[in-house]
């Protein structure tokens, strides 16, 4: 279990969003996707969960977490999101476990995993991947040049019949699990990866 700590909402029954990632720096794509999830899937607010380490991702050019804790938190601005490195005091490296283990610790909030389209893609590779669908509500985000290859995906086919109609978005996360929505809204081009390229362009 969690040691006591405050919560950004105190009141049981709260319709959560989880934004994970590395933030490696966090940037307006990231704030873009949350004021989206707020208002299209009915929410009282979005976590950002900053990984200590994603296991799929190389350690090299990864900024130190208090760092990418740092650009978060100075890009998530608005009281509906609140930036956490959650999974380092849960101890979890998966966000399978992670997910299981925010529901144990926070069993009045109900969950929605957020993710673009290119996760969807990938997402068959996670530990355990097939949990996330049966622990959570997912909703997925289109981004460019990826939504088409995400619809017909191992993930997508695998819960295909448990997809909800994009007009069900607000429904999500009241329905019976699994369920899960793509969304067919247009999201900043703006990548963690194209930021750091350009900041070390213009180091050099």
């Amino acid at each position: 279990m969690l040691k006591k700590r405050p919560l950004p909402f105190a009141g049981r029954h709260h319709r959560v969003g989880l934004l994970g990632g590395s933030f490696n720096p966090a940037h307006i794509g990231h704030l873009h996707i949350s004021r989206l999830a707020l208002d299209l899937l009915g929410l009282d607010e979005i976590w950002w969960l900053v990984s200590p380490q994603n296991p799929l991702k190389s350690e090299d050019g990864m900024a130190p977490l208090a760092d990418r804790m740092k650009s978060a938190r100075a890009m998530a601005r608005g009281s509906k999101l609140w930036v956490t490195d959650i999974e380092k005091e849960l101890g979890t490296q998966y966000t399978a476990d992670t997910l299981k283990a925010l529901k144990g610790n926070f069993p009045g909030h109900r969950f929605v995993w957020i993710m673009g389209a290119d996760n969807l893609i990938d997402i068959a590779r996670w530990n355990e991947w097939t949990a996330i669908f049966e622990t959570v509500h997912v909703a997925v985000f289109a981004r460019p040049a990826y939504s088409f290859k995400a619809l017909v995906s191992t993930a997508a086919r695998r819960f295909a019949r448990y997809r909800l109609n994009e007009a069900r978005a607000a429904r999500l996360i009241d329905s019976r699990l699994p369920a899960w929505v793509f969304l067919h809204i247009p999201l900043s081009t703006v990548s963690a990866t194209r930021i750091r390229g350009g900041s070390r362009k213009r180091r050099n």
